[in-house]
């Protein structure tokens, strides 16, 4: 018994693939290895293909959540990925103050401070700000 989803991890690649870009998970499954090739693929089938794949909530929604709880966690890499996707996403520049305001009212200033440099690096870069 297999616990690979081909089906699941076909919806999932074009899920993630729509919202971080094509160039970006094409680079981080060429990347993968014998050794974090099952999980790229576990977490494609299983994040992005029953998670984001669930149309109970819309891309742009599911974006925001994720902003708030990966800033929550303080995971900087992870949300630098996700704002990008969230801009893919039709998030704009005032819904993401208003997500990093609330991350720092619950999370703490300083998680809403790092928020901010990531948030204004990446926002710069787009020529948003």
């Amino acid at each position: 018994m297999s616990l690979f989803d081909e089906d699941l991890f076909r919806k999932g690649l074009e899920q993630r693939k729509a919202v971080l870009g094509a160039e970006y998970v094409e680079k981080a499954l060429n990347e993968a290895d014998d050794f974090s090739r099952p999980f790229q693929e576990a977490m494609t089938a299983w994040c992005w293909g029953f998670g984001w794949g669930d149309e109970t909530i819309d891309r742009k929604t599911r974006s925001m959540m994720n902003l708030a709880m990966i800033g929550a966690l303080g995971r900087m890499h992870e949300w630098e990925t996700h704002l990008r996707g969230a801009l893919n996403n039709g998030v704009n520049v005032e819904e993401i103050r208003a997500i990093i305001h609330v991350v720092a009212i619950y999370c703490g200033v300083p998680m809403g401070m790092e928020c901010f440099r990531v948030a204004r690096r990446v926002l710069s870069e787009k020529g948003l700000i």
